[in-house]
């Protein structure tokens, strides 16, 4: 038996220099079982090990795609009965919005020994909080849902796909690769531009709420999340009605609805009032359709077709470990 199961991804970005402080720091503590992934696919193997030694708790040290891998197992799988212990995450991969929401940031071997202080203490259960999360159908029937905690879809998906690609390999800093992407996005929307050495342009999609009914057109922003921020430091829990569990904010593809939402966000007024160009709605299931439109969740890559549409529902409540104060 063991208090805490760790999994880790040596290939997560972070992971290259961290891998062997965590290492050192398992082997100094026995009550901590730890299981390491090469590729995604060997996730479904670790989790069925992990449940075997009972654990309280289920640290991932990896990017967002480790987290989402392991969330799908974790909750798909059925290895604890259908009832997983909490899952703590770790500030680690290239974006760690996931980790950032629930309070972990700045060196990953210190939050693990803030979850370790938590057990030994007695005290993780006061910072138990809940989450849902998305249910991603493709409509591939032979293949489970996907589950996670943030979609990026529309134009900030390519613009995503367009940092992996085209800046990641210049070997800049993250967060100085996702200023770039975001500078060349904006510049790109602000004048027209797309292809060559920019992103492309936004391709038409249609978005549709089962209560609040469908929007059409390009957006340049699309972003469907249970985590309790979007981007740019937006909180989804003030505002955007009380019609389901996933929040969606979608911006029209001009650059006046971008002013606009900037406008709001920078206030703190997104979601008070309507916005033209901005939606800003929660709901339970959302449909996304276009012509080869691509979104991404928790770092996977989906693609939404005309007659194949993404649909995403929002499970019920499951426990994570929240590790601010």
């Amino acid at each position: 038996m063991a208090s805490v199961a760790l999994l880790s991804n040596p290939r997560s970005t972070g992971n290259r220099a961290l891998l062997p402080r965590v290492r050192e720091y398992c082997a100094a503590h026995p009550d901590i079982f730890h299981y390491e992934v090469e590729d995604v696919d060997q996730i479904g193997e670790a989790i069925r090990t992990m449940a075997m030694v009972s654990p309280r708790i289920i640290v991932i040290n990896g990017g967002d795609g480790t987290v989402q891998g392991a969330l799908t197992e974790l909750y798909s799988g059925g290895h604890f009965g259908g009832s997983p212990p909490p899952v703590a995450v770790l500030p680690n991969g290239k974006t760690n919005l996931i980790a950032l929401d629930l309070g972990a940031e700045g060196d990953p071997l210190k939050a693990l020994e803030r979850v370790i202080e938590l057990v030994e203490s007695g005290r993780l259960e006061e910072h138990v909080v809940e989450r849902q999360l998305i249910s991603l159908d493709s409509g591939d029937d032979a293949a489970r849902p996907v589950l996670g905690m943030f979609l990026g879809g529309a134009y900030l998906a390519d613009v995503m796909l367009y940092c992996r690609n085209r800046i990641y390999p210049l070997g800049l800093p993250n967060g100085v690769s996702h200023f770039l992407a975001a500078v060349l996005g904006l510049f790109a929307i602000i004048f027209g531009l797309g292809g060559g050495r920019l992103p492309p342009k936004p391709e038409p999609m249609t978005v549709s709420l089962v209560r609040q009914g469908e929007f059409k057109g390009k957006f340049s922003l699309l972003i469907v999340t249970t985590l309790e921020k979007l981007l740019l430091s937006i909180r989804t829990s003030d505002g955007g009605g009380t019609n389901g569990h996933m929040k969606l904010l979608a911006t029209e593809s001009s650059a006046g609805a971008m002013l606009r939402m900037m406008s709001a966000t920078w206030r703190g007024t997104l979601g008070h009032r309507p916005l033209e160009g901005v939606h800003f709605q929660q709901g339970d299931e959302i449909r996304i359709e276009g012509e080869r439109s691509n979104v991404i969740l928790d770092g996977e890559i989906f693609q939404a077709k005309s007659g194949m549409p993404i649909i995403l529902t929002s499970t019920q409540p499951v426990p994570f470990l929240r590790l601010a104060a």
